[in-house]
């Protein structure tokens, strides 16, 4: 480990000695990794982002405008951690420390699985609800937040920084719609802080209790975008078929809970219905370019989308 950073972690947990660095996962297109540090007095989660010289893109996505993209996105996620995270209730490991070192970036959290939280590949619909039950939470308490410092439209999909995967699409009906799409989104009355990446592999699960990570993509939009991506990464298209009503209304009655009592929650639920269909019809955009052939393309996603592509090529 490098020495300038092994002395900011035992600075910043009151620590005297590493005990033990056990390697978690590298980051999305080599762009560094994510290392647990086990200390003399706790545990903590190192982020060390290093840009590489040659981007090497699972899906073929490199380039200039995609490094730009991820470069932003570790800038967002610091900032996050520093100026927003402690303020938030739904649960987010705690900020220690962040900065530069030579060649590399680093964030140093706390370790969830310190607290009991675990991943998991796979959830039970109670905690598919309690998730929800974190986002509605977010989304309450973050409402008519400026995003500074963060994406001014948050979630790695947005149609703004995909231009090359919209250039890909051979859809000619989605791909002339997208502006519309996006607008329609966008131009929303009300706005809150979404996620930006809120499918199950950022959640962790402790008993009936929920915990985020991964805060590269938060920033400005309406609640259903996380709401409607994360239910892509739980349910199938059956599943979606079948519990859309009764998940929808369990989100607004979790959010209407934490809604400060000047707003118009009648109002805001109405807009955030209608915008539900058009967040599957954004990432359904998105993954049509990137991902012809992802698992989440599927009838569900194909028929809600169309409805979306019908009503706005309306006069």
């Amino acid at each position: 480990m490098d020495k300038k950073l092994e002395r900011i972690i035992l600075n910043t947990t009151n620590s005297t000695q590493i005990i033990e660095e056990d390697l978690l996962q590298k980051l999305w297109s080599g762009y560094g990794e994510l290392s647990r540090v086990k200390t003399d007095k706790t545990s903590v989660i190192v982020k060390r982002i290093q840009f590489p010289t040659n981007t090497d893109h699972p899906k073929g996505w490199s380039g200039d405008f995609a490094h730009k993209r991820k470069i932003k996105s570790y800038k967002v996620e610091m900032n996050w951690y520093k100026n927003y995270n402690s303020s938030v209730d739904s649960y987010s490991p705690k900020f220690h420390s962040c900065g530069n070192i030579s060649k590399f970036q680093y964030i140093i959290l706390e370790d969830l699985e310190e607290l009991g939280f675990k991943t998991k590949e796979s959830i039970s619909y109670q905690e598919i609800k309690n998730t929800i039950k974190w986002l509605a939470n977010f989304h309450g308490k973050y409402l008519n937040t400026k995003p500074e410092g963060l994406w001014d439209t948050g979630t790695y999909w947005h149609l703004a920084t995909r231009p090359d995967e919209l250039e890909a699409l051979k859809e000619k009906n989605l791909k002339s719609s997208a502006k519309k799409i996006d607008k329609k989104l966008n131009s929303c009355k009300y706005q809150t802080l979404v996620h930006g990446d809120a499918k199950l592999a950022n959640f962790l699960y402790q008993d009936e209790s929920v915990a985020a990570v991964d805060f590269q993509y938060v920033g400005g939009g309406v609640g259903v975008k996380d709401f409607a991506y994360f239910l892509s990464s739980v349910l199938n298209s059956n599943e979606l078929f079948e519990k859309e009503k009764e998940l929808l209304d369990f989100y607004f009655m979790e959010l209407r809970v934490v809604l400060n009592d000047t707003i118009n929650k009648d109002e805001l639920e109405t807009m955030w219905r209608k915008l539900y269909s058009y967040a599957w019809c954004d990432l359904y955009r998105f993954l049509k370019g990137w991902s012809p052939t992802h698992y989440k393309l599927n009838s569900y996603i194909e028929n809600i989308s169309q409805k979306v592509l019908d009503e706005v090529k309306e006069p």
